[in-house]
């Protein structure tokens, strides 16, 4: 049943209260009590201890008896494997009805106090694949659905994922990546699993079946948004209904932040002060302590790097469903450096916008209180000229975090609200204990010397482009074409002019999460060259492979003895061959393979940092970040020739042992790039790529992410991405519509998360390094 609970919401010494209405169920498998089924297939609902189409992976498991005589079934998810979980194989798929829409349902909870984070897949009989996330509340039993069946409103709607569709106490799990329709009238697998979790975690599950989805409320898409860019249908505790509201709480929070001080442990640039006394160079470096790698900052003090990326107003904003018919709008500059998702706000001519027309209705439903382009709050609009994915593929957006900035701190002149917003982003990161921003902060901030920050730049433009097999954010340039040279060289001209040789920048991201294969097979580990071998010698990358491969053959025949091949000649090899889908490559050519692969990388990582070096050579090269599903051995080893700091996005729980053991044999000083939490108690639609069950449990979590890296002796950073939430609609980018922020966007700090930061933050430096006692006779 439903109980009331009183939410207090505090931000330091914040007077204004929030409420909130949470449910609680009795702790009781809550099967078929969540819609009306007009249908549905049992896969397994553990009655019967025999159990013929289950498998454990790298799991336990348990049959357990109810105090109401139901059984059930306990499964141990070990934790740092790449996969624990359980998979349910049918004999013959399970056949669902191809005019029906349905969803994958089953109860379960997570045994202890803490949530169990845990990914489902369904795959069809044609080896298909979709996957969701979800967190499973702890202690009770809960029913969760998954959808699967993808509408073309869900897709058309430009979201990452959707509210919920009917009235239903179930949980919803949330999209894994992007929607997309696939068939699945027969479903040959469900695998329930934990994807390298940090910690062991026991799930009970019962009934596991699917059921017909109900029908949808039409209206579930419209007026979802309010003028705030809230959740304009439910509540949550930081939910504000008033300008005068808004305006209290910010006026309340700039007095709590007007006498702030650094931690009493901080030099001015963030460092341990208590700690070693080092060779200051003036500039940030690295350095070994100890044993453990850290960051050295301009005075001498050990520095690690924790805090906030994207603190900027590039990723606020929102398609509106409203483009212009001027075409002048749409130009871009060849020459332009800048990528469209790190455009800030574009400022749109009232001429311009007086064209606009609907383009997209579903989206343009959603707002309830877009601003009249002649009033107030019209410099919030803006325009992005193209997306990455989503329906919407240009048009006008608005950000209603800028927005809720001129409500909250007014305009004595124009634009004072960013001036503010920068003076109170940057308190606040003291005041909650941060070190540094992480990657991508405005600008603005760079020469403001409050606390140090990481360039970034692109190296965008019109050279010749490599595939991998897995190109996520797009291909791969390439780096041997003298294209690629000229643009690196521009681009890191400009982050040069930006910085100023400024000691406040501890270094330079270039790129971000590159597509350079996966060692998951050989197609996508050696991608990059096979995609190379398949081209003529038009391509740059080929006539690199071909001179190495010359250099080392004397013959093709001596080639085809290593490859065991039977190429004819050179000049068939030079037209282009395509080994892309070949089920077996010999020895021989895997090792030539690897040795291109690893030519690329070297290329791609010297380009950039011979201009680095020669444009800012007081600041350290901290890599591409590289995301996890994404990077090889020979990219490593490439990089590690030329960069001075790693960086990894890693999106999981926390940072284990079995995939970090590489830092063993490499050394190097790490930094992770991005990592984030979400909770379904924030308004937005989906909880990001690692879910909480709500915002005490997400601090909670996030205790153990930032702990796991402070304690790992290779790691020198984290910056959790990102500073504010992202808009409800999703970012213009690609629809991501997280709860992910530091700060929703209407600027309120989650009050668990800020005082989980001062807790962590605190004891950054003696948890890293030890007792300050220790270092007292070296200072």
């Amino acid at each position: 049943m439903t109980a009331k609970i009183l939410y207090k919401v505090f931000f330091l010494v914040l007077l204004t209260t929030f409420f909130s209405c949470k449910e609680k169920k009795e702790n009781q498998s809550t099967a078929k009590k969540i819609w009306n089924y007009k249908s549905e297939i049992i896969i397994n609902n553990f009655e019967n201890d025999s159990i013929d189409n289950f498998e454990n992976i790298k799991s336990k498991h348990e049959f357990v008896t109810t105090t109401e005589g139901n059984k059930t079934l306990k499964v141990a998810f070990e934790k740092d494997n790449k996969i624990s979980g359980i998979l349910f194989e049918a004999k013959q798929p399970w056949e669902l009805d191809k005019n029906k829409k349905y969803c994958l349902v089953f109860d379960a909870k997570s045994e202890g106090n803490h949530s169990s984070f845990l990914n489902v897949e369904v795959k069809n009989d044609k080896g298909h694949t979709t996957r969701r996330f979800v967190s499973i509340h702890p202690n009770e039993f809960n029913s969760y659905y998954f959808e699967l069946t993808t509408q073309q409103e869900d897709i058309d709607s430009g979201l990452r994922d959707t509210p919920k569709a009917w009235d239903t106490d179930a949980i919803p799990l949330k999209i894994s990546g992007l929607l997309g329709k696939i068939d699945f009238s027969k479903v040959a697998s469900v695998k329930i699993y934990s994807n390298s979790g940090y910690k062991d975690k026991t799930v009970t599950l019962d009934n596991i079946r699917f059921v017909e989805s109900p029908e949808r409320d039409p209206n579930f898409l419209k007026g979802i948004v309010d003028k705030y860019g809230q959740n304009a249908k439910i509540d949550f505790p930081i939910k504000v209904s008033s300008d005068e509201e808004l305006k209290k709480i910010a006026d309340t929070e700039l007095k709590s932040l007007a006498e702030y001080t650094l931690m009493p442990d901080r030099s001015q640039y963030g460092g341990w002060k208590n700690g070693p006394k080092l060779k200051a160079t003036g500039f940030f470096r690295k350095e070994k302590v100890n044993g453990k790698w850290a960051l050295v900052d301009p005075e001498g003090y050990i520095f690690f790097s924790i805090g906030l990326a994207n603190v900027r107003m590039a990723n606020s904003t929102t398609y509106t469903g409203i483009d212009y018919t001027d075409e002048k709008i749409k130009h871009r500059d060849p020459e332009d450096v800048t990528p469209e998702d790190s455009k800030g706000i574009v400022a749109v001519p009232k001429e311009i916008m007086k064209t606009g027309h609907v383009t997209n209705k579903l989206r343009n439903d959603m707002f309830v209180g877009l601003p009249d382009i002649d009033g107030p709050l019209a410099d919030h609009y803006s325009y992005r000229k193209e997306s990455h994915f989503g329906p919407v593929e240009h048009g006008q957006t608005f950000s209603f975090y800028s927005a809720n900035l001129e409500r909250r701190y007014g305009e004595q002149y124009p634009k004072s609200y960013i001036d503010k917003w920068l003076e109170v982003t940057e308190n606040r990161m003291r005041n909650w204990g941060f070190t540094s921003f992480g990657n991508w902060i405005d600008p603005a901030f760079y020469h403001r010397n409050k606390l140090p920050y990481f360039a970034n730049g692109w190296i965008i433009g019109d050279f010749q482009k490599v595939y991998s097999g897995l190109d996520y954010w797009g291909p791969m340039p390439d780096p041997f074409d003298p294209e690629f040279e000229r643009r690196a060289k521009k681009s890191i001209a400009v982050v040069a002019e930006e910085v100023k040789n400024n000691p406040w920048c501890i270094g330079v991201f270039i790129d971000n999460e590159r597509s350079w294969g996966a060692t998951s097979a050989k197609k996508y580990h050696y991608g990059l060259v096979l995609d190379g071998l398949s081209k003529d010698m038009t391509s740059y990358l080929k006539r690199h492979s071909m001179e190495i491969l010359r250099k080392k053959y004397p013959t093709i025949q001596a080639l085809n003895a290593a490859w065991k091949t039977d190429i004819s000649s050179w000049k068939v090899l030079e037209k282009g061959i395509n080994y892309k889908s070949k089920e077996e490559y010999s020895e021989g050519m895997l090792a030539d393979l690897s040795v291109l692969l690893e030519a690329f990388a070297t290329k791609y990582f010297q380009v950039i940092h011979d201009a680095l070096a020669k444009k800012m050579p007081n600041h350290m090269y901290l890599g591409c970040r590289f995301a996890v599903w994404g990077v090889t051995p020979e990219v490593r080893k490439s990089a590690a020739k030329f960069v001075d700091v790693f960086s990894y996005n890693y999106y999981k729980e926390g940072i284990g042992k079995k995939y970090w053991q590489f830092l063993e044999e490499v050394d190097m000083p790490t930094l992770i790039g991005e990592y984030h939490i979400g909770a379904p108690d924030s308004g937005l639609l989906h909880s990001g790529l690692v879910h909480a069950t709500d915002q005490d449990d997400r601090a909670r979590m996030w205790e153990d992410y930032a702990n796991s890296v402070i304690d790992n002796p290779y790691l020198v950073g984290c910056h959790w991405f990102q500073y504010l939430d992202s808009p409800l609609t999703g970012r213009a980018h690609d629809g991501e519509n997280y709860n992910v922020g530091f700060v929703s966007a209407t600027d309120i700090p989650y009050p668990p998360m800020i005082k989980k930061a001062k807790e962590i933050n605190s004891g950054l430096y003696t948890r890293r390094f030890g007792s300050a006692d220790q270092y007292k006779e070296n200072k």
